[in-house]
């Protein structure tokens, strides 16, 4: 008995169901039909097996794109190899799309079938399928479409800004419009200022000059030898800046108001304007179809390659025309018409503005034409479906064209088309080279320099955060506990020996306070005071190594003074004798009171 399930693709993950065990699919076809609206008998005929929940929206637009493409991903295969019978021969997998029902049965080997109740059951899926699924909610499987949607359609929908064909088809139509409109007002001017100073028109023929000039002359009376070298820039020519100086004086021409004067100058300043403009427009329709069409423009020119496209609806339109379309391209009505009354049909439409068929003869325009026509669908194609846009192609078709055109008039035999296209191809192949090393390097550029603007930024940020009160001042006493332990360091590098004074600082300070202090007081007092000796037996463990210097100095005051002023002495000898001759002064005093 073969058990039929179904796999059911959705937005938020797959679906694998199954269906009642019957031995003819056939005739389950007319119950699935009528229980599809009803859930409850929908029921009795479905049930879901597992369901495979996509982790992200960018998970599930890798499935679309798989099953779109007919290639069996990984999350479906896990699927269909954990939840479906080990037995294949007795499994029949339903599928809606052929394509990835046979990438299944070739690589996995499930027997896959469309089309008939499997649709109908799909059909039902569909409708039911938030009720099949638990936690799954309708208002949530929609989103989930949606979502699925806009960001499948963004993936399929791929396309370089650069080389946007609408922008041609706009400023070629715009560049046209700018042409009959710069005629009409021009033609305006002339009218306008011909009432003044008639004699200007025969002078000058360009629009645009002429509304300069009208600008500049102004009123013809005062036009005088100091305008002439302004009216010489103008017309680039001295001759008739001179002729007009000269009919300027001798004029025909009707005064003219300052009013009607100033009218003038300002509409003649609004053609210059329009000119200009007219002017970097058509710098921008050339830099635009270097970009999309290189081997077309370098064939044909730009401006007849743009109305080719505009008339065709986009490059990717005239790629697909064959070379006879192209060759009539926008002369419809005349081969309508030459159709309608069996006459003679056009040679050439939008093609008879480049300068092939100009220079070609009367009896060649035909043939001229319709080779122009083959190289230009050639040249369309290429650029079309070409990765790196390169001119040339371009470049050899035009080579080609003019040792075509040299054949009929001299009949010198031009090169074979396989010998050119194989030099093509070399230079082709060098060119995109050096544009993809360009690009490479234009890319590595901006990447430096996002990098360090990021690090500069992350330095800011650091820093900003780093600045607190607290480290602030652990900085400011870091290098004060630096120098004091460079201190010591200084002097044996200087000396090559330690500074004695530098270790007995201590000492220096008590030997000052204790001169103060007994200077002071009584020397009677100071030999009588019970606390002397105590001073005398802990000066020695403060000063224990003390400069010889200072102890003979000391013993020569004493002999000097009959009372020492300092108690305290250098050693424990010293300390000894003037104990004993304080008990010599005070027996002697005694006798004598006797």
């Amino acid at each position: 008995m073969v058990l039929l399930h179904v796999l059911f693709e959705h937005a938020v993950g797959y679906a694998l169901l199954a269906l009642k065990e019957v031995e003819e699919i056939s005739l389950l076809q007319p119950q699935v039909e009528e229980s599809v609206l009803n859930l409850g008998k929908f029921h009795n005929v479905v049930r879901l097996v597992a369901f495979c929940p996509f982790s992200s929206s960018q998970v599930a637009l890798e499935n679309a794109n798989a099953v779109s493409e007919g290639v069996v991903h990984e999350d479906l295969r896990l699927l269909l190899e954990t939840y479906l019978p080990s037995k294949k021969k007795k499994v029949l997998l339903g599928v809606g799309d052929p394509k990835i029902g046979a990438a299944i049965q070739e690589e996995l080997g499930y027997n896959c079938q469309t089309g008939g109740v499997i649709a109908e059951i799909l059909r039902g899926v569909r409708l039911h399928f938030h009720n099949l699924v638990k936690g799954l909610t309708d208002l949530s499987a929609c989103k989930a479409q949606l979502g699925l949607g806009h960001s499948y359609s963004r993936a399929k929908v791929k396309f370089n800004v650069n080389r946007v064909d609408n922008m041609i088809i706009q400023s070629i139509s715009l560049l046209d419009q700018l042409d009959k409109d710069i005629n009409t007002f021009s033609m305006r001017v002339r009218e306008w200022y011909g009432y003044h100073f008639p004699e200007l028109v025969k002078i000058i023929n360009d629009n645009a000059t002429y509304c300069r000039l009208a600008q500049v002359i102004g009123n013809r009376r005062e036009l005088n030898e100091e305008k002439l070298e302004k009216l010489e820039e103008l017309t680039m020519d001295g001759a008739k800046a001179k002729a007009i100086l000269d009919a300027s004086r001798s004029s025909m021409g009707m005064d003219i108001s300052a009013i009607d004067l100033i009218n003038i100058e300002s509409f003649s300043s609004r053609v210059v304007s329009l000119s200009e403009y007219r002017q970097s427009l058509h710098t921008y329709l050339r830099s635009k179809m270097s970009q999309v069409a290189p081997s077309l423009s370098a064939l044909i020119g730009e401006a007849v390659g743009a109305r080719l496209i505009a008339h065709a609806g986009s490059l990717t339109n005239l790629a697909k025309y064959p070379a006879s379309t192209v060759q009539i391209l926008g002369a419809e009505k005349a081969l309508f018409r030459a159709l309608k009354t069996r006459g003679n049909t056009p040679k050439y439409g939008l093609i008879f503005h480049s300068t092939f068929i100009g220079r070609a003869a009367a009896k060649n325009k035909g043939r001229i034409s319709r080779y122009l026509a083959n190289k230009c669908s050639i040249a369309s194609r290429i650029d079309c479906f070409s990765e790196v846009p390169t001119s040339v192609f371009g470049e050899k078709l035009r080579e080609q064209v003019e040792e075509r055109l040299s054949f009929y008039e001299t009949g010198e035999i031009p090169r074979k088309n396989l010998d050119v296209m194989k030099e093509a191809v070399v230079e082709a192949e060098e060119a995109a080279a050096e544009i993809t090393r360009k690009l490479e390097k234009q890319e590595k550029k901006r990447l430096k320099k996002e990098k360090k603007r990021l690090a500069a930024l992350a330095l800011a940020s650091s820093e900003n955060s780093s600045s607190t009160p607290e480290e602030c001042e652990e900085a400011s006493e870091k290098p004060k506990k630096k120098k004091k332990k460079q201190k010591p360091q200084e002097v044996p590098q200087e000396n090559g020996m330690e500074d004695p004074s530098t270790s007995f600082s201590r000492p220096k300070k008590k030997k000052s306070f204790s001169k103060e202090e007994l200077m002071s007081s009584d020397p009677e007092e100071t030999t009588g005071s019970p606390s002397l000796p105590k001073r005398k037996k802990s000066s020695p463990k403060e000063e224990t190594v003390n400069n010889p210097e200072e102890a003979g100095n000391r013993s020569v005051s004493k002999k000097k003074r009959k009372f020492s002023k300092e108690p305290v002495s250098s050693g424990p000898e010293e300390a000894a004798g003037s104990n004993s001759s304080s008990k010599k002064k005070t027996l002697h005093k005694a006798a004598q009171e006797d």
